[in-house]
């Protein structure tokens, strides 16, 4: 078979080797012309953010050659963000599950529904349980990431062609003659698909690397799956294990609760899903971009260089900047993850202590893990603008013990029953005075309907 005259010769140095992908025949004036305006090439390269393996690269070309033909401008290349994601929970090795591992998994998982119901009255879910490899993982909770991170990469977008687009087509910085951009794109569709590009590696990244780290579906407060069912990777339960005081099924049964008591909260919440993920979205749809910014943050940068774009997108760059509406929504939707994780954090360890010795110890790792965040955690910031974890856990938890220990485990489960039931920050202040500012609530309502009922002509209504 005759050898691929269009694929960049693999001895090749790997930024000539994505330059000549990038511009196919008219890569040698480009090289010239950047090295006569003393613009080094192998920069592109120095930083070791190429790959040198000859397989890897080969991937990575096939990705920008993919890019360009596309007449996709999606503001996510989700397709890039869907193999990274996958190459990197394989990182380290993410065989299938044994029939062994499968079973402790779901086997804690059963205990867990039989010690909760003892301590909530919502019910297990109806789905079946899951017992998941890494990869599983990324498959299954994707589609959800695309809901959290398209809006703002939309926005993003747009102001990146905005700040960048006339310094492609007027200073043409690459000597490229009419018509001469990669794939014989204009300006703006070739930042639009770079920026595609970027937000996908970002996503992919990320996704990839809190498939090595979560133990379920439910860790960042927000439910990653369209119907909610318990699942746990069993591999990461295996790492987290390692090296503590606690045996490894306790510790199991511990994350099994955890996972099952977020499960049963949004399985019978039905309006809890929907509200969390659109306080998210409408969020990141309202964030406003700050192009005169963003143009002289990126003053220094090649807008055709996807590498350093994505350097910048790491190092907060193009993070967008909220303005004071931004900020009142960001502090009700930190109340609400709060609220979940708080609940979840209650019913949990209320359900592990008669059971497990280590129940007490395990909850205070888990929250100061949740507080801390990651690396993983951090690159959603940077792109959606919001640290999806709760600041107020621990407030959120003694709100709830105290609802309880006023009105038992039925009044604590009947706040979810509406959205304008909820607890707000002024509660977390104060739990304390929840029982008597919800009483004063009432009694305005109550007041409210009865004067209506005397408008209307209709009896008024009587006390439950």
């Amino acid at each position: 078979m005759a050898p691929d005259s269009s694929a960049p010769d693999p001895a090749l140095p790997p930024w000539e080797q994505m330059l000549r992908a990038l511009l196919g025949d008219q890569a040698d004036e480009a090289i010239a012309e950047m090295r006569a305006r003393g613009i080094d090439p192998e920069a592109l390269g120095a930083a070791g953010s190429l790959p040198t393996d000859p397989a890897a690269m080969q991937q990575v070309l096939a990705q920008v050659q993919q890019l360009f033909a596309s007449g996709d401008d999606q503001p996510v290349n989700w397709q890039m963000a869907h193999d990274l994601a996958r190459q990197q929970a394989a990182q380290g090795g993410d065989p299938s599950l044994t029939p062994a591992q499968s079973r402790q998994v779901l086997d804690a998982l059963s205990v867990a529904e039989l010690w909760l119901d003892a301590a909530t009255e919502l019910p297990p879910s109806a789905a079946p349980a899951r017992a998941w490899s890494r990869a599983e993982w990324v498959e299954a909770t994707l589609p959800t990431w695309r809901t959290l991170t398209e809006p703002v990469a939309s926005s993003l977008s747009s102001a990146l062609v905005d700040a960048l687009g006339g310094r492609i087509g007027d200073d043409n910085a690459l000597g490229l003659p009419p018509g001469g951009l990669p794939g014989g794109l204009e300006p703006g569709q070739l930042l639009r698909r770079l920026g595609s590009a970027v937000f996908g590696l970002q996503v992919g990244q990320a996704a990839g690397t809190l498939s090595r780290d979560v133990f379920g579906t439910t860790d960042i407060g927000l439910p990653l799956l369209d119907v909610p069912a318990p699942a746990l990777v069993a591999a990461n339960l295996d790492a987290f294990a390692e090296g503590l005081d606690a045996p490894a099924e306790e510790v199991r049964l511990f994350l099994a609760l955890r996972e099952a008591a977020a499960t049963r909260l949004f399985t019978h919440v039905p309006w809890l899903r929907s509200h969390l993920l659109a306080a998210v979205e409408a969020y990141a749809r309202g964030i406003e971009i700050d192009v005169d910014q963003l143009e002289e943050a990126v003053g220094s940068i090649d807008p055709t260089d996807a590498q350093e774009l994505q350097r910048a997108l790491s190092g907060g760059v193009f993070s967008p900047q909220t303005t004071p509406e931004q900020q009142s929504a960001l502090a009700r939707l930190e109340t609400a993850l709060a609220l979940v994780e708080g609940w979840v954090d209650e019913v949990s360890a209320t359900a592990a202590l008669p059971h497990l010795p280590h129940a007490v110890a395990l909850r205070e790792m888990i929250r100061r893990r949740r507080a801390a965040g990651g690396p993983a955690e951090q690159t959603f910031a940077n792109l959606v603008g919001l640290e999806l974890r709760p600041r107020r856990l621990r407030d959120a938890a003694a709100l709830w013990a105290r609802i309880a220990s006023d009105g038992g485990v039925a009044a604590r489960d009947a706040v979810w029953d509406h959205p304008d039931l909820m607890p707000t920050a002024e509660d977390l202040d104060d739990p304390a005075g929840y029982a008597a500012r919800r009483a004063q609530a009432a009694g305005e309502s109550a007041d409210l309907d009865r004067a209506l009922a005397e408008i209307l002509g209709e009896d008024p209504p009587t006390a439950p």
